[in-house]
């Protein structure tokens, strides 16, 4: 269907065939959807149902398809921009909704973009992410109080790792606290909840801070791969897991070493104004290291080569920091916190589920979210995520299995489309680094 033909008020009929292009359209609850952007093609056949009559007279910017076992969708009717959403388009990136963003999903392809970030250097625009700055001579006892760990073992200058949970110890968010100033700290939260992290930290400050959401106002890009220090000489002596004030290319910016690909780099903070200047400064400059534009897909299998998580797939309200493996970054000898009861009976019983890392042992489709994970011919989880490694050359992906299931080198069955693929789980991170 043509985008053109979306305002003629007969109806259309749907199936799974048509969707990949632009233009389509979904339904929900009797509406039409129109989807401005390839998603790939997708089963839209609910259950007993043959194809789906739906009136062709509603557009949306995003649609988000469960399709089992029923068919759900999550709709968002207007996606934002980040200050570089012209420099993507000018640069022919395919663009895609995410967390309630248009983000660049790729631009040459994920393969190309996946090796440079492993064998050179990649870019990417993460300016979808939040800022949320706490200060006042209470921010540090206010932060122990919301998050998991300790920020009183950091220092001015150093970052952190750390989960905001619920009071069921539950995962709200995963977060990096930079210590900028001896009372001021800086949260990097997710895209998608940087409004209810806000929310959520503001009705439970308890002391006198001072919070500001800094999220409008300031652009970030991640420089990740072995030649990204080669590039940013100047940033080189920045430790890991640090952050500095430094001039790049004549724009003040916080440059973090930090970052979300298992790769040497650095995750740079600026002005939303000079974000467009730096980020054609840095693959100009970069060009001579074989630095490259990335984007979603690249950062996706970069993460998951290494076991990072994604917040809401791998970690969500209903799982807790145990379950998914966490339990280093939760600090339980530093007091009460929000969750810590729930997460000390967990540490101290077992938890009924756990989060693994698995890799086939076979050659097989990739593995995806909501694929079933099967032992001794029966189910014992589901598939967070997955992937085909461009590393690896295999399919990987992690998940939630019964604890018993859980041990590292139990074979395992990932059920993809109707059959079973053999996998094995393996110890955390997938890609082993060599030192």
């Amino acid at each position: 269907m043509k985008p053109d033909e979306m305002s003629r008020p007969d109806e259309e009929i749907l199936d799974g065939a048509s969707f990949p292009h632009s233009g389509s359209v979904l339904i929900s609850e009797g509406r039409a959807l129109r989807v401005p952007i390839n998603l790939g093609v997708v089963e839209l056949r609910p259950p007993n149902q043959s194809s789906a009559r739906i009136p062709s007279d509603l557009t949306v910017m995003m649609v988000v398809v469960n399709v089992a076992p029923v068919l759900s969708m999550v709709i968002t009717e207007q996606l934002k921009h980040t200050p570089l959403y012209a420099s993507h388009v000018e640069q022919s990136a395919k663009m895609v909704p995410f967390g309630g963003w248009e983000m660049p999903v790729v631009y040459s392809s994920i393969l190309e973009e996946h090796t440079a970030v492993r064998e050179r250097a990649g870019l990417f625009d993460v300016s979808h992410m939040g800022q949320l700055l706490i200060r006042g001579e209470n921010a540090g006892s206010v932060l122990n109080h919301l998050l998991t760990n300790d920020v009183r073992q950091i220092s001015v200058g150093q970052a952190q790792y750390s989960i905001l949970c619920n009071e069921r110890g539950g995962v709200i968010d995963d977060v990096i606290v930079y210590r900028i100033d001896s009372n001021a700290y800086l949260i990097v939260v997710n895209a998608s909840n940087i409004q209810k992290d806000f929310e959520w930290i503001s009705s439970r400050i308890g002391k006198p801070a001072v919070l500001a959401n800094e999220s409008e106002r300031t652009a970030m890009l991640a420089l990740q791969g072995p030649s990204a220090s080669r590039l940013l000489k100047n940033s080189a002596g920045i430790p890991h897991f640090h952050i500095a004030r430094q001039c790049l290319f004549g724009i003040e910016c916080k440059v973090a070493r930090t970052g979300y690909t298992g790769e040497d780099g650095f995750e740079i903070l600026c002005d939303a104004d000079d974000v467009a200047t730096l980020w054609k400064e840095l693959l100009k400059e970069g060009e001579v290291f074989g630095v490259k534009p990335c984007g979603l897909g690249a950062r996706d299998t970069l993460r998951l080569e290494m076991c990072y998580p994604l917040n809401g797939n791998d970690m969500n309200e209903d799982r807790t920091p145990i379950e998914a493996g966490l339990s280093r970054f939760v600090a339980f000898e530093k007091g009460d916190f929000i969750g810590r009861k729930v997460l000390a009976a967990q540490k101290e019983n077992g938890v009924k589920t756990k989060l693994v890392a698995f890799k086939a042992t076979e050659k097989s489709p990739p593995p995806r979210i909501g694929y079933p994970i099967v032992s001794a011919g029966r189910p014992v989880g589901t598939v967070t995520s997955g992937t085909h490694s461009p590393t690896l050359g295999i399919g990987i992906g992690m998940g939630y299995v019964e604890s018993p299931a859980a041990t590292v080198g139990s074979e395992i069955g990932i059920g993809i489309r109707g059959k079973i693929f053999a996998a094995v789980i393996e110890k955390k991170p997938l890609l082993k680094k060599k030192p």
